[in-house]
């Protein structure tokens, strides 16, 4: 019986042998599946990292990216739009830098027409009078030399400062009116925060210019016309004591002589 019992019991202890060998192991098996997990995070994290071209590991971060001074001003040269808006991501980079002639990034932009840097620049803060070492400032560049569209969007976005002039004393509406550049003149008078009647070194004003010192053509007898309308005073006089009438008088302008009267 003795035998009998022990028999019974060495079966028993064999079947629970055989039993827990049989059993996964759970524990393990979590770990493995776990650390798979993280391995493949990782992976993913990196492939992201890749591709992002970023530094970070996350591909929900980024990082601030430092430039070279003279970067932005580079990237304006060569009208790379691309490269612009890349270094306008970085709020710490100076937008407003300077060359050596005292050019910023947004003059340089409106010097060439590149207007969709221009509008990239101003929609970023880009001061739009800041003037360089001969006066010149986007907003009286891009007056004075019909860049109308970036001028329009300037007048839009940002508020241009009239009491900076330009080397010779003037405001953006005189030379815009001089070189012929009816648009602007149009812009300028709609905006109506340009002074029409101000005078600058010698004492003209965008009226007295549009006459005295061009050809009496097609295009000045427009601008004289829309200047009229918006109400210039055609009796201011220049340091010489002239009025517009009287240099349209004396040139042979009769078109213009005739608007003039009819004001």
């Amino acid at each position: 019986m003795t035998k009998m019992f022990f028999k019974k019991v060495s079966v028993v202890l064999f079947t629970l042998i055989i039993f827990s060998a049989c059993q996964p192991k759970t524990a393990d098996t979590k770990q493995s599946v776990k650390g798979s997990t993280s391995m493949t995070t990782e992976k993913s994290s990196t492939s992201q990292t890749n591709e992002s071209g970023t530094v970070s590991t996350n591909s929900t971060q980024q990082v601030n990216q430092t430039f070279p001074a003279g970067t932005l001003i580079q990237a304006v040269t060569d009208n790379d739009f691309e490269k612009v808006k890349t270094i306008l991501q970085d709020k710490h980079y100076p937008i407003d830098e300077v060359n050596a002639k005292g050019e910023s990034p947004l003059l340089i932009s409106t010097h060439e027409n590149f207007i969709e840097i221009a509008k990239q620049l101003i929609d970023a803060g880009a001061d739009i009078n800041l003037q360089d070492h001969i006066s010149d400032s986007p907003y009286l560049y891009a007056g004075a030399q019909g860049k109308t569209e970036i001028l329009a969007y300037m007048l839009e976005k940002q508020v241009p400062d009239q009491q900076k002039v330009n080397r010779f004393g003037g405001n953006a509406l005189i030379p815009a009116a001089e070189k012929g550049h009816l648009e602007n003149v149009k812009l300028l008078l709609k905006d109506g925060r340009v002074a029409i009647d101000h005078q600058n070194n010698y004492g003209y004003t965008a009226l007295i210019e549009a006459v005295a010192l061009r050809d009496g053509s097609e295009i000045y007898q427009q601008i004289v016309k829309v200047l009229l309308e918006g109400g210039a005073d055609k009796t201011l006089k220049d340091n010489t004591g002239r009025t517009a009438e009287d240099y349209a008088r004396s040139l042979g302008y009769s078109e213009m002589l005739h608007t003039l009267n009819a004001y």
